[in-house]
């Protein structure tokens, strides 16, 4: 028998089925960054927090007034890995000094796409997270077969031109599934 390549879910969604007990995924849809055969890694996108980007900006540029519209650009918890630090989606063009191209959406590190952002210059649509979802090797995989995950195509609209509120439904509906009519309670009829 030769050797088949698993199918990677890099640039894919993942949609938590309803009975996923984890609480930093219960009831989320993560966009897959990374998927290899070591691990793979992902963003949250459907969960804002208290944050704005007008107090990440006051931390990092504590001498600059941030722009009163930095209040209306929520910041999501994009896992509970390196909450410390920011990932910034948004879709493929300008590049920072950190930016990796996904495939037709690129994903940026740096404080200066923030700062862009902020000053008018950015990316005209953008989702910021703190922090990001992590799995090691296998480890999404066997979540997958306990089925904790659906997985459906990336779609730039869920993400850049929904609620936050309607993202996982949305997702969900890309493949006909109506979360609210499946039950949490796995395995029973």
């Amino acid at each position: 028998m030769k050797n088949v390549d698993p199918s990677y879910l890099k640039h894919q969604f993942l949609i938590a089925m309803p009975h996923m007990a984890d609480p930093n995924f219960a009831q989320t849809l993560t966009y897959i960054v990374e998927h290899t055969a070591s691990g793979a890694m992902g963003l949250v996108v459907n969960r804002p927090q208290e944050l704005n980007l007008a107090d990440i900006l006051e931390q990092l540029r504590p001498d600059i007034e941030p722009p009163a519209s930095c209040q209306l650009i929520p910041i999501y918890g994009g896992g509970p890995v390196q909450t410390d630090r920011g990932f910034v989606l948004h879709p493929s063009g300008p590049t920072y000094q950190a930016t990796v191209e996904l495939g037709g959406i690129s994903l940026s590190t740096s404080q200066d796409v923030l700062f862009a952002i902020a000053d008018g210059l950015g990316p005209k649509q953008s989702l910021i997270t703190l922090g990001y979802a992590g799995w090691e090797a296998g480890q999404l995989e066997a979540e997958l077969a306990d089925n904790a995950w659906l997985t459906c195509p990336f779609d730039a609209d869920i993400l850049f031109g929904m609620d936050s509120e309607q993202r996982l439904g949305a997702a969900a509906a890309l493949l006909g599934v109506n979360l609210s009519l499946l039950t949490n309670q796995a395995g029973h009829a």
